[in-house]
């Protein structure tokens, strides 16, 4: 699923730094004969943390380097000086990555917000010197702790797009299409099943220079929640989007059994989805007469209930307008 430059999920290999070692030191200094133990405690090690970064869209910095190392703490030294503390390791992420522990898929954390900080492997601790073992009977101990090791771990980064608007439909639907239309985005456009294995995201220009971000995300066939036709890679796309948009073609033998096929694998995979808006969109409508087009509104009135749908084509750029004002206001919708 890494293709292109849009990497949307990555292992990546941590190791965070180990802590120094506390000093076994004895004061020396002109004319004190006994100065006592003035070993300094250890530097803790580097914490490898993730760290949100709006201006960023995919995982491609982590692409080619996988392996991160956080640096180690210094060691204590005399006049209870304490080490100096490892180099932290910042893995910068887009908004939505979601972070797994590799072996168990356990979902530990995910960052949604700019600048936010999460400490994934924390850095050993420093190792205590020997001022801190002194007693009244031991006055010159002659030992001190090691440091802490630090972490390792494999972690797995899953990005979940965030956008306004998600499509969603069969392979071969016309998403692609659409959204070459709608955006100044440049998918790749063929006539084959499949011809999106990554999501694709356009920003529309809407009137009085407002905006807002549409995904064209991969298709999904019946059985997708069961993981058939990478469906487990594609569905989890759909999550962060705020509206779906579906993308049913005007030829196709039952309009109505497609949408419930879609909506019944969006329902299988995550419930929640079907709490987000909707409008159906039915496509390749400059093949359709008014007469059918007609006969099909006032059949799709009956079936398709309080969820809005209108007739649109990509390539007569018929009814592109009206889809653009449609979707700003559900995105606008109080």
């Amino acid at each position: 699923m890494t293709e292109g430059n849009f990497v949307d999920y990555v292992k990546v290999s941590l190791a965070s730094g180990k802590g120094g070692k506390g000093s076994v030191h004895l004061h020396r200094e002109k004319f004190i004969t006994k100065g006592g133990p003035d070993g300094g405690d250890g530097g803790r090690g580097g914490h490898i943390i993730v760290r949100g970064n709006e201006n960023l869209w995919t995982l491609v910095n982590f692409k080619y380097k996988k392996h991160f190392k956080a640096g180690h703490g210094a060691h204590g030294s005399k006049s209870r000086s304490t080490g100096a503390d490892g180099e932290d390791v910042y893995l910068d992420v887009p908004l939505g990555t979601v972070i797994k522990d590799f072996e168990t898929k356990e979902i530990l954390f995910e960052i949604t917000e700019h600048g936010e900080e999460k400490i994934l492997l924390e850095g050993g601790m420093g190792g205590r010197g020997n001022w801190h073992f002194r007693t009244a009977t031991n006055q010159t101990p002659r030992y001190a702790q090691p440091g802490v090791d630090g972490l390792e771990g494999e972690f797995l980064l899953e990005l979940k797009v965030l956008a306004d608007v998600g499509l969603v439909g069969f392979p071969n639907a016309g998403k692609s299409t659409l959204l070459s239309v709608i955006t100044s985005a440049k998918p790749k456009i063929a006539d084959y099943e499949f011809t999106t294995l990554k999501p694709n995201l356009g920003i529309v220009e809407y009137r009085d220079f407002k905006s807002f971000v549409m995904a064209d995300i991969p298709g999904i066939i019946e059985g997708a929640a069961e993981g058939k036709g990478l469906g487990h890679y594609f569905l989890r796309h759909i999550e962060r989007n705020a509206n779906l948009l579906f993308l049913i073609p005007a030829d196709s033998k039952d309009i109505s059994k497609e949408y419930e096929i879609l909506l019944d694998e969006l329902r299988r995979y995550n419930p929640e989805l079907l709490d987000k808006e909707r409008l159906i969109c039915i496509f390749k409508s400059d093949m359709l007469d008014d007469e059918l087009m007609s006969e099909m509104k006032a059949e799709l009135n009956t079936e398709f209930g309080d969820t809005p749908f209108m007739f649109i084509s990509s390539v007569a750029q018929m009814g592109i307008v009206e889809l653009k004002d449609k979707l700003w206001a559900m995105l606008n919708a109080e």
